[in-house]
Formats: structure tokens, sequence, C-alpha cells
């Protein structure tokens, strides 16, 4: 097989494999294990009150086909605010976070620091919302088999009159108190603690029993959304980033939203400590992690019109003049790899999900923490790509440099190749036979420049996910008409450069044998690829056209020193 061949196979391998992981996103779900089903509220009084059927969650002692415990059906997501529910809301501001909560339920979330568009004075994204059309809240309430218990629609108020909370400069933490107060002696003091330049809100609830009988509870938290309504192409970024519910049992697991969310064996009910449960979106996300070592039971629903993810505690029991706390964590904020890794949570660096396959995932990782310290050194993103696609050449150099020397000596003796074509004519058989020994004899490896392209197929295709994914790069600029690197270039200059680069590459590269078929596709290649990067992002492009760049330069350099011009074949007698 000639070498120009092997490019070709190798370049439409590059684009088969990008449209199979994108269908392998849309189509990988694992197995999990099947779960009954019980009652358990979904939401509140307001616009966040939807009715939930979801998987029953059980305590380890207990007979896991009894339900752990039950409470009334949630009303319906019509319900109206009633003035003690919107009295209850309170508002409090950070510096990187606006939350609007009611004690059980964190209502709204806008988050300042990220614009929703880059046009001057656009509203920051929202990802909590109680408008119908696009439902997203985080809930945590009791339940309990033996007596009264607060749940995410009722019973928790704040703990004094205070109804807006704002960080104040100098100021590293603001505390946001609620109680709920129990008929038998029971109380529940629960804090919302937020903390400066962080997306981690830290939730204790401290159960205080006054009374004269012991009380047991479960906690449950939960996230719940009516899934969004995605834009699909390939100029819609948000297209190729997974969006759906993940969590992890011991292992980092994920679902779409789609019909098949709890279809069949699809039900999840899973027992284990150390997980957590979360939504993921393009560059943002939210998640639910407890604390410690505590126990959880993850379990998926479907509400009519929305997902529901929760994880429902083991039972605490509180004897009379006892008290006990739990506590955990509400991320809800951007995909920021270095606020993910200070939570110190296993699994969790998951959600910055750059492919589904742990190879280009841990390769990914890898990238983004070269890029990371490039943009250090040179506090601009798109000079970080181009100081990776530099290095990345300098570690290849090795196999770059035997590939254009396997280039520069098929292009010496290109002639008599074009001899050996002339003189077995249609007998592509015998051509091949005498094109074999004549690599043989010279010492020529056909396959030998295919290495590094084999090397950087996934160095490109791990770095196509990290341009997706990555939220530091949202919005990020280069230079000049590039001020976006996660968007496509709005004027196509770089799809442009880059089919000249790959129109000039080619023309340096020897095509031994090559038959008038393969040589009108080898000149519609740059054009196809062309097109196809004229979408993909600005960074990616960059990406590829300086590697490109690089590699032009440096096969023009080996084919000067170790090579000869091609001289024109003689006819064949």
């Amino acid at each position: 097989m000639n070498q120009t061949r092997v490019f070709l196979i190798l370049a439409w391998l590059m684009v088969a494999m990008l449209l199979w992981m994108e269908w392998g996103k849309e189509q990988a779900a694992p197995p999990t294990e099947a779960a009954t089903t019980t009652s358990l509220p979904a939401a509140g009084p307001d616009a966040a009150a939807i009715p939930a059927a979801v998987p029953a969650a059980t305590t380890p002692s207990a007979d896991p086909s009894v339900p752990a415990a039950s409470v009334p059906a949630a009303a319906s997501v019509q319900a109206p605010v009633s003035p003690s529910a919107a009295a209850a809301r309170v508002h409090v501001r950070t510096d990187v976070l606006d939350l609007v909560l009611d004690g059980g339920s964190v209502l709204q979330a806008d988050l300042p620091k990220f614009p929703q568009t880059r046009q001057p004075g656009s509203a920051p994204v929202r990802l909590f919302d109680t408008d119908p059309a696009h439902l997203y809240a985080a809930q945590a309430g009791w339940v309990s088999a033996s007596g009264a218990a607060p749940n995410h629609q009722s019973g928790f108020v704040p703990a004094g009159p205070e109804r807006d909370f704002v960080l104040a400069d100098g100021q590293e933490q603001v505390v946001v108190p609620f109680v709920w107060q129990g008929p038998d002696g029971v109380s529940i003091r629960r804090t919302y603690t937020l903390t400066r330049g962080s997306y981690a809100v830290e939730v204790r609830d401290e159960v205080v029993n006054q009374g004269s009988t012991p009380w047991q509870g479960q906690i449950y938290r939960q996230l719940l959304r009516k899934p969004p309504l995605i834009k699909r192409g390939y100029t819609q970024p948000e297209s190729f980033s997974f969006t759906g519910t993940a969590w992890y049992d011991g292992e980092y697991k994920r679902r779409k939203f789609d019909e098949d969310y709890l279809d069949g064996d699809k039900k999840v009910n899973k027992h284990v400590a150390q997980s957590w449960v979360a939504m993921l979106q393009h560059h943002f996300f939210s998640a639910w992690v407890p604390e410690g070592e505590e126990l959880s039971t993850i379990s998926l629903g479907a509400p009519t019109g929305v997902a529901l993810v929760r994880e429902l505690g083991d039972e605490i029991q509180v004897a009379p003049g006892a008290t006990a706390t739990t506590q955990a964590r509400l991320y809800v904020g951007p995909k920021l790899v270095s606020q993910i890794k200070a939570q110190e949570v296993k699994g969790l660096e998951r959600a910055v999900d750059y492919s589904s396959n742990i190879i280009l995932a841990t390769l990914g990782e890898g990238l983004f923490w070269v890029l990371s310290h490039l943009y250090g050194l040179f506090g601009n993103w798109g000079w970080a790509i181009i100081g990776l696609v530099v290095l990345v050449k300098a570690v290849l150099y090795p196999l770059s440099a035997a590939q254009y020397k396997s280039f520069a000596k098929m292009r010496k003796f290109q002639p008599r190749i074009q001899q050996l074509k002339e003189r077995y004519g249609d007998d592509k058989q015998k051509f091949q036979t005498a094109m074999m020994e004549l690599y043989k004899k010279e010492k020529i490896n056909p396959m030998g420049g295919c290495l590094p392209i084999l090397v950087q197929m996934p160095v490109f295709l791990a770095l196509y996910w990290v341009l997706v994914e990555s939220v530091e790069l949202r919005h990020a600029p280069w230079i000049l008409w590039i001020q976006d690197l996660t968007a496509r270039d709005p004027y196509f200059i770089l799809p442009i450069i880059n089919v000249a680069v790959m129109w000039f590459t080619q023309k340096l590269q020897p095509a031994p044998g090559m038959d008038p078929m393969q040589q009108k596709m080898m000149q519609f290649m740059p054009v196809a690829f062309g097109v196809m990067m004229a979408f993909f992002p600005a960074g990616l492009v960059l990406y590829w056209v300086t590697n490109g760049g690089l590699g032009l330069l440096q096969q023009w350099w080996m084919m000067k020193r170790h090579g000869e011009p091609a001289a024109k074949a003689t006819p064949a007698k």
C-alpha cells in the first residue's frame, strides 16, 4: 500500500472516529440494578413542585421489600406560590453566586462571573430556575417513619428576620440559617454556608431532640430538572457535550436525558458510601456531595416532564436530650477544574466530561493540565494551544524525522516507480510486486511515515473534547478576529489557511503508482477537511493549522536535506 493511500485512509478514519464517538456518547448507558418504586416528595408548592414516583430506598438493616419512609404527594407544577412560601424565601449573594433559597430548596442560581453571551450587559448564566419551562432545582428534606419531619416543600423557615444576605468586602463567609420546629420537642436547624470565590455551598442539618421519646429520620437530597432543549448541529458546541444525570457509586456513571431515562433495567437503587449525584450540561453542573463516610442510597426518578436524581441517607436515631448532624456540599456552577479538584471528592473530576472513552478522557485531562500551565506562562489560551503544538511536535520529532526521511527517499525513487507503472500497464498485481521489491532493495519502508499520524490522532481527538468541554476557554479570545476559541471562526480564515497548508503539504508528498481516481480524491481532500473544520471550534482549527504549518516547514527542510527533486521519468522502452 503506498504512502498517499495510507494517509487518505487515515484521514477519513479520523472523520469516521469523530462521528462514531459522538454516536457512542448518545447511545452509551451503563447497566444498573432494577428497583421497586414508592412515592417521595419531589418539589415545593410553587413552580418547583412536581409529583414523582422514584425507586424505593431502604436502610441496610431493613427488609429490602419495604419502603423506608413515605410522605404525602406533592402539589402540581401549576400551583401558585402562597404568601407564606414567598415570605420564607431568602436572597443571598457572594462574589460568584446569586441564590434564592426557601430552606428546603435552592430555587434560583445565577453565576455573575459567567454572562450568557459575550455582548456587554449580557445577563448571567442561570442554572436553577423556577420557570416551569426551564425548571431546575436542588432540594433537601427529611422523611420519618415514626414522627413528623420537614420536607423540601414545607417546614423550614428563616431563623431570623433577615431576607437579604450579601457577602461584604473583607468578609469570607456568609451563613444563612433556617429552622424547623416539630410537635414533639424535635427541631432541625439548617445552615447554608457560602464562601468567597467558591461554588460549593455547605448545607448542614443539626437535629436536636428535646422531647421525651426517640426520633428517627432520613435526610434526602435531590436534583430535578426539566430536560433542556438543545440545538443540534456543528455550529452548536453544546450539542457535542453530555447533558444528563451523573453519579458516583464506586464507579462514575451517567444517564442521558431522553425517553429511556428510567426504561426497564436502567433503574437505579444503589446503597454506597462516598457517593455523589449530579446533573451535567455544557460548561456547567450541579451536584450533591454528602460529607465523609455517610452512606446513601442513590436513585433516579422521572416525574412527568422532568428528570430527578436523589441520594437518601441512612436512618438517624436521636435519643431524648441528644443531637445529631449531617452535612453535604451543593456544588452549583462552572466546570472549573481547579474548583472541582479543591472539593477532594473521588470521581467528581469526571464531571468535566472530556469523553466517555476512559483513554481519551485521561488523555484530555493530561492535555488540559499542560494547556493550563502554558496559559499561566502566556496569559492567553490561543498562545497556549500553539505552545502545546510545539511541545507535541518536539516529543514526536524522532518519529517525524523518520517519516519525512521516508518521504524524501520515496520521492527520490518516484521516477523509477513511474517506469514500473508504465512497464506493467494495467497489471496492478505485477506492478505492486515489482514496487515492493524496489522498496526492499532500496530499504524503503512505505509504512514508515504512518506512525506519527497514528500517534497524533488520539491527541487531536482528545483536544477536540477539551476545547468543547473546558469552561476555562469559554469566550476566551486569541487575537484579532478570534474572540472565542470554543466557537467557530466567524470569517473562516483559519479553515482557509488549513486548506492551503494541506494542499502544499500534499504537493511535497510522494505519490508512487497513484491512479487517476486516487489523484482526484487526494486533490479533493484538503477542501473536504476545510469544509469540515469550518464548523469546529476555532481553538481546534488553530491547533491543526499550527501543527500542519510546522509539519510543512519540517517536511520541506527534510526534503531539501535528505531528498532530491523528483526527476522526470524516461519512457519505458
